[in-house]
């Protein structure tokens, strides 16, 4: 069994606050005619996903949020999905490819981790395992292994690009990866450093002493810049997020460019920090507005980068688990289990929440504190890999997801 997947020291010492790497596989060579993409965005620190996709029509709803749920006739008001589910107002661009049916919603999903560890989750997420630490390779660079394998991909001048600072886990693998870096990287957010340094403490002193230092120094300098603003001055406060949007844009901009080339790369992830929403999280105003508003402007970014090869493509937005169903006492969400994954891209059959809804009243919750999860993650993910990339079901539930063969690919996803 391979060891945990934590960071190493040349990752917490560069302190990327957005970190994304992609695969190049060859050009598919089937006699269906068919040049898939595959992009995968990691949201790291749990996304809310009641905030993100509101339940308008659950009767216990208004309840729950109380002034701060998001309605049809809020200020400002959701934006309408199937009647039953609305949008967070900043994500019009996604409300657009909702409507031209390029995005769907699935809610209530998780993978099956039930703890509350972002490092575990996060593993579990992009390793593709029913545990964290059984692996040190990811789900989808073990699925590049099985196209490139199965006789239906051309391999001759194969080979494969990586961009971001550190390479995901969900990347890592046999099939080779090469990286690449934006040259502006975000800081990581105070938090992030925080749980960092408590994570060396206890597995590396030494590097955690010389992480404490660095932090140090910069506070003296002045140089911390969070990558979502924690601020009491809104021009400042505006100021960072604008930061946050463009990289955000500029990030995925750049990865559709090189998904879009003839001889690019074809299957990718990159990864998104600061959604660790504890304090002040705002869904509709705040934080967690602006952060949906950078990636909202990011798969804007990755529509006009693939340029017609938007219609091959399909985005997967995920993260590690949900947030609590409740607001905390610091007007934030904590961590949890159920939430939302997004998907994007002209391939798709979207137009559509997919949703087995549990309720929010307090016994429908899990432990009475998160929205429960009713659909397996890797259903959606062994979907679009079988559907869109031609993966068969037996290695996806033996080798991409292994131990995965009670969860059925979902099917229907693609257009």
């Amino acid at each position: 069994m391979a060891g945990s997947h934590l960071p190493t020291r040349r990752d917490v010492l560069r302190g990327s606050g957005a970190l994304f790497a992609w695969t190049q596989m060859p050009r598919l060579a089937r006699a269906e005619g068919r040049d898939p993409r595959l992009l995968v965005i990691v949201l790291r620190g749990a996304l809310d996903g009641l905030g993100a996709v509101a339940p308008v029509g659950d009767p216990d709803w208004v309840a729950l949020r109380g002034d701060r749920a998001l309605l049809l006739d809020g200020k400002p008001p959701a934006l309408p999905l199937d009647g039953f589910f609305a949008l967070n107002p900043a994500m019009p661009n996604l409300h657009r490819l909702y409507q031209a049916k390029q995005a769907a919603v699935v809610h209530a999903t998780c993978t099956p981790y039930r703890e509350r560890s972002h490092f575990d989750g996060q593993d579990v997420l992009e390793s593709g395992m029913v545990k964290p630490g059984a692996t040190d390779t990811g789900w989808l660079n073990r699925a590049l292994g099985e196209m490139q394998s199965d006789g239906r991909v051309n391999l001759n001048g194969s080979r494969a690009l990586g961009v971001g600072a550190v390479t995901p886990l969900v990347v890592r693998g046999k099939a080779p990866v090469m990286s690449w870096a934006p040259q502006l990287l975000l800081p990581a957010s105070a938090d992030t450093q925080m749980r960092l340094l408590d994570l060396y403490r206890h597995t590396d002193p030494k590097l955690a002493a010389a992480m404490e230092g660095r932090i140090n120094l910069a506070a003296i300098g002045g140089t911390a810049a969070p990558s979502a603003p924690m601020t009491d001055d809104p021009a400042a406060a505006l100021l960072g997020f604008a930061r946050v949007r463009t990289f955000f844009a500029d990030t995925a901009g750049a990865a559709a460019r090189f998904l879009a080339r003839a001889d690019g790369p074809r299957v990718g992830a990159l990864g998104f920090v600061g959604w660790d929403t504890h304090v002040n999280e705002g869904a509709g105003s705040g934080q967690l507005a602006n952060l949906l508003g950078a990636l909202d402007g990011a798969i804007a970014a990755i529509e006009t980068g693939m340029g017609p090869a938007w219609g091959e493509t399909v985005v997967a937005v995920v993260t590690e688990f949900g947030r609590t169903a409740h607001i905390n006492g610091t007007n934030g969400t904590d961590h949890g289990t159920g939430t939302v994954a997004f998907l994007a891209g002209g391939a798709l059959n979207g137009g559509r929440v997919i949703a087995d809804w549990p309720g929010l009243k307090l016994a429908q919750l899990y432990e009475q504190r998160d929205l429960r999860a009713t659909t397996d993650l890797r259903a959606v993910l062994k979907g679009l890999l079988r559907d869109h990339l031609r993966i068969d079901d037996q290695a996806l539930a033996a080798r991409v997801f292994p131990d995965s063969g009670d969860v059925a690919p979902m099917a229907g996803l693609l257009a």
